[in-house]
């Protein structure tokens, strides 16, 4: 990956920076471009678009956001390290990608129905969403032993999951963190809420292609987003 000289303007310190790789959906390791020569800015406001930008994948062509690439000084000074904007090509547009993240596909034999446990607390939903991960077809579904920094309830081979149940329609923030957890381990993720989603978390989640299920008080997870119809036609 491509690096550029850094200046730290607030004591004038030089660095050379990579930025980091992260995987696209096709498999091609994928960085932010940076931009030579410009200043970085020290970050003294965060906001959460500030915080993701564009990136074309090179191989496939694939528009997806990626954590803006950010240098830590040694004085204490945290930089944002400028990336080249995305733009079109003018003869032709790029390469169509998915419309969200693929899950893996597989040919499940068929599954039998679904058997809903009625859920009246935390743990129950903990445990239902457990129970479906597994009749998904994800192998060794387990429980977080201990409350994670990150909010992981349930991990699986190759999945993250979270589950909301709170008062409260989970947040656009709460589905972009498990989404980044997720790229961070290159995994996939699921998201599960009792009181459903914010609008603009489901957008998101749906751009992301993240599978988002309400949980039923009645036992039975329901698709709410396509990424998750998909996860329920295809299986693990």
């Amino acid at each position: 990956m491509e690096s550029v000289p850094v200046c730290c303007p607030a004591c004038r310190r030089d660095h050379t920076y990579s930025p980091p790789a992260y995987p696209c959906p096709c498999g091609a390791p994928t960085a932010p471009p940076l931009r030579p020569g410009a200043p970085a800015v020290p970050i003294t406001h965060r906001t959460w678009n500030d915080d993701w930008v564009t990136v074309r994948c090179p191989a496939c062509g694939r528009l997806d956001q990626w954590p803006q690439p950010e240098l830590c000084c040694p004085c204490g000074t945290v930089l944002r390290v400028p990336v080249r904007p995305v733009t079109a090509p003018d003869d032709e547009p790029g390469p169509a990608g998915p419309s969200h993240i693929p899950l893996p596909r597989t040919a499940p034999a068929p599954r039998p129905a679904f058997r809903a446990v009625a859920i009246h607390g935390a743990g129950d939903a903990l445990a239902t969403a457990a129970r479906y991960l597994g009749w998904l077809g994800y192998r060794d579904v387990v429980q977080s032993a201990k409350p994670s920094p990150a909010r992981i309830d349930l991990r699986a081979a190759g999945l993250i999951a979270q589950v909301d149940t709170g008062a409260r329609p989970t947040a656009l923030r709460d589905v972009e963190c498990l989404w980044l957890n997720a790229l961070s381990a290159s995994v996939a993720c699921v998201f599960f809420s009792l009181p459903g989603y914010a609008p603009d978390a489901s957008a998101r989640a749906e751009g992301l292609g993240m599978p988002l299920f309400v949980m039923d008080p009645a036992g039975t997870p329901q698709p709410v987003n396509s990424p998750a119809d998909e996860l329920l036609s295809t299986g693990a």
